[in-house]
């Protein structure tokens, strides 16, 4: 008796130590913080109609999950649709000419404004949507006009050509200053306005956030739309979770965002309710670069 009693204690001993030296690359939560598994998330996510997948543009953890979830949700519902931040509208037609086949990559490269980590981050995502033959979205304003209004307001969008008008949400854009992203951006640049101000700042970020929105309404199908982005984009819910509830209130939209913290095994107080679901990754993750 006295030695079964001992190999229990040892094997709960060794249960605990083993316990104790996992190091998970990751870890979810659902945002009151209460963990959630993978697949269970999965589930959830093939029920809405958008998701949000916000993320740390350098992070390596971050881009793996966004293809995995793609993966994931295309097995379940093939009527899937990717949109990115990181295309800008103005280039939809390059990136569908290099989805069909029409021209090579080091077209797409050289005449698309492709950021500098897409062949580390983004890559994977747009030649999943050209094995799959899916829809891959551009829909960020080109940032010529985002520049544009900070540097001289959100009238000089009435300046420009209706050409120019086609890749950018339709105006008058409504844009609430007092929401608390684009207020703490306001008190971060000291506020006051004119050129260069926090408001133009903040303004510049809600064209990009509602014309993300409208580009995302106008590619809506009966599968699901992800689409990425900066976290800061669906933090909190706002940012373009705000505009596309503003446009359709009925649209059943998921958000995820990634936090960054020192342990994984217990979601930070700050870090609840930022998004229906949140990635907690090691602070010291890989970088992509």
């Amino acid at each position: 008796m006295k030695r079964s009693v001992l190999i229990a204690m040892v094997l709960c001993f060794c249960f605990e130590f083993l316990s104790a030296q996992d190091k998970p690359a990751f870890k979810l939560f659902r945002k009151e913080g209460k963990p959630i598994e993978y697949q269970k998330m999965i589930a959830e996510l093939a029920k809405a109609d958008v998701v949000l997948f916000g993320e740390m543009h350098d992070n390596s953890i971050n881009h793996w999950l966004e293809l995995q979830v793609a993966k994931d949700l295309y097995a379940i519902n093939p009527k899937l649709t990717l949109g990115f931040e990181m295309f800008e509208a103005d280039n939809q037609l390059i990136l569908d000419e290099y989805l069909t086949g029409v021209i090579e990559e080091r077209h797409l490269l050289s005449e698309a404004k492709v950021w500098d980590n897409y062949k580390n981050d983004y890559k994977p995502l747009i030649e999943f949507c050209k094995t799959q033959k899916l829809n891959a979205i551009a829909t960020n304003v080109p940032r010529r006009y985002a520049n544009l209004v900070y540097r001289k307001g959100i009238d000089a969008l009435n300046t420009l050509p209706d050409e120019a008008l086609k890749h950018i949400a339709p105006l008058l854009i409504e844009i609430d200053l007092e929401l608390p992203g684009y207020k703490n951006m306001i008190s971060s640049m000291g506020g006051h306005g004119g050129p260069g101000s926090g408001e133009n700042m903040a303004r510049s970020q809600a064209v990009k956030d509602a014309t993300m929105a409208y580009f995302i309404i106008q590619n809506l199908t009966e599968g699901i739309f992800i689409h990425y982005h900066g976290a800061y984009h669906s933090q909190n819910f706002e940012g373009i979770y705000h505009y596309l509830k503003k446009e359709n209130p009925n649209l059943r939209i998921v958000t995820i965002h990634p936090v960054s913290q020192d342990v994984v095994d217990k979601l930070s107080d700050e870090n609840k309710n930022t998004a229906d679901f949140i990635i907690a990754i090691p602070t010291d993750m890989t970088k992509t670069y």
